[in-house]
């Protein structure tokens, strides 16, 4: 097998691109490492290496540009935080350094990218230019001179309803394991939770540790699936977009731990100081609903 992997020296004009200074190469002269921070739960560190990224387009033509992304082998979390952690490749991002700007600059495609979710499940990741139909699909503009990829304002809604929570800021980062909520939205979630599972048989399961909110039944679960016809879904509608909405079904937003028990993937935002954002982390990126 030919490997076409090269890591990136600390002395490429890149690596001192990527940071916005130039490295001290004494210590690691032969790769250019980073650390990057996930919603001030976690950290990653890796090195950045360059691939073969081979682009087929729309007409037929194809590419084989070279592009520079970070590739993480050491993940680091704050107390508390249930594996899995944040993982993967750096890349995708919203910097001048990421893949896609990248090949923007080499000519290949525009600085586009988009992550669309089907209200049937499934979706798309683009990059460069959209061929979808625009009559599917409904758009929430980024907020703009942010490294982030942030929407907003957007009003918490819990089973439809208002929750008086708006005004927030909303975060999409992959890279973080649970989503956080900032204090008002979480107290109001914790609020709904409680009058929806109030008439049930789940009690808090304050003995499993596996994250700050566990409830026990009865029996232990097998899956959510045990247990989503007694929660609510959740929606984040974006105020200046007309009917934009992210809706977040029980499935995306909850889990099952090794003991059986169905636990909140959410996070208060009070424990890392946010209180008027929301941040959308990985637990919610296999199955939230847009409308």
């Amino acid at each position: 097998m030919e490997y076409n992997v090269y890591i990136v020296k600390c002395d490429d004009p890149f690596c001192s691109w990527f940071h916005g200074f130039k490295e001290d190469c004494d210590s690691f002269p032969e790769q250019c490492l980073y650390e990057v921070g996930y919603a001030n739960i976690g950290s990653t560190f890796g090195v950045l290496v360059r691939d073969l990224f081979p682009l087929k387009f729309t007409n037929g033509n194809t590419v084989n540009p070279r592009p520079a992304f970070g590739c993480g082998y050491n993940q680091e979390v704050a107390n508390g935080v249930r594996p899995p952690y944040t993982d993967g490749v750096l890349g995708l991002g919203n910097r001048n350094t990421t893949i896609l700007a990248q090949l923007h600059r080499l000519g290949l495609m525009r600085n586009i990218c988009g992550h669309c979710f089907s209200a049937q499940g499934g979706g798309y990741l683009l990059m460069g230019d959209h061929i979808l139909p625009s009559s599917e699909i409904v758009w929430a503009p980024l907020l703009s001179k942010s490294d982030e990829y942030v929407l907003g304002p957007a009003e918490f809604r819990f089973d439809g309803q208002a929750t008086g929570v708006e005004y927030l800021l909303v975060f999409f980062d992959s890279g973080s394991t649970y989503t956080i909520f900032g204090s008002r939205a979480y107290e109001a979630l914790l609020n709904g939770l409680n009058k929806t599972l109030n008439r049930s048989q789940l009690k808090i399961a304050n003995d499993d540790k596996t994250l700050p909110v566990c409830w026990n039944g009865t029996k232990a679960f097998k899956s959510i699936g045990d247990v989503t016809n007694l929660f609510k879904p959740l929606s984040l509608r974006f105020t200046n977009s007309k009917n934009v909405q992210l809706r977040l079904s029980p499935e995306a937003y909850l889990i099952v731990s090794d003991r059986g028990n169905v636990c909140l993937g959410i996070l208060s935002g009070a424990e890392f100081g946010r209180t008027g954002t929301i941040t959308i982390g990985g637990i919610h990126y296999e199955l939230p609903k847009f409308s």
